[in-house]
């Protein structure tokens, strides 16, 4: 593999679908609730565009936070989530991320490092801590685990069955310390994302 084809697909795709979706996304509360409300739009079978303009629209009307999003009204989640063309499944989402808010208040006193703490800085173990959210399966927790490692390097190097199919087929190595070894840690995440929008395009 050379350093510069992996940079070279990092530079073309490899925008985080956080950053996509405007998250700033660091190890704080609200950056972290970002992501799973991103993970929960995701995790829906719609184009993953029309999630991120979901997850925008949210954001743009305050609701970046658990207590700003349990404090919005169910028609006023549903209206976003219209704006950004989430539509199909736009009420049962709705209930979702209030449902969302309201477990991490309670579970996680609004902090989603302790989600991290109680999983013990383990990768399968936090998997299964996020499939306890609304509407977040198998998959969606992938989603979370391949975005937040760019914060979190104790996930590092995270790529799911999607990212590594997708980098076998473009000839790049299938083992995740091989495909990253000449990356810093943060271009982890980018180059998960790159592979997984290559792998849908």
């Amino acid at each position: 593999m050379a350093k510069e084809s992996v940079r070279e697909i990092i530079t073309e795709h490899g925008t985080t679908f956080a950053e996509q979706a405007g998250i700033r996304l660091a190890d704080q509360p609200a950056p972290l609730f970002q992501l799973l409300v991103l993970t929960t739009l995701l995790s829906a079978r719609i184009k993953a565009d029309i999630a991120v303009a979901a997850a925008r629209e949210l954001f743009a009307a305050g609701w970046r936070t658990p207590k700003a999003m349990r404090e919005s009204t169910r028609q006023q989640r549903v209206d976003a989530l219209g704006r950004g063309h989430y539509v199909r499944y736009d009420e049962s989402t709705a209930r979702a991320l209030a449902e969302t808010a309201e477990r991490t208040l309670e579970v996680y006193r609004g902090d989603l490092r302790r989600m991290a703490t109680a999983a013990d800085h383990d990768p399968a173990r936090l998997r299964d801590l996020l499939t306890d959210f609304a509407r977040i399966g198998p998959t969606g927790a992938e989603i979370f685990c391949r975005e937040a490692q760019a914060v979190w390097p104790w996930l590092r190097p995270y790529f799911d069955r999607r990212a590594l199919t997708a980098a076998g087929k473009l000839g790049l190595p299938t083992d995740p310390h091989r495909l990253t070894r000449t990356l810093a840690g943060p271009d982890h995440a980018r180059l998960a994302a790159a592979l997984v929008r290559i792998s849908v395009s």
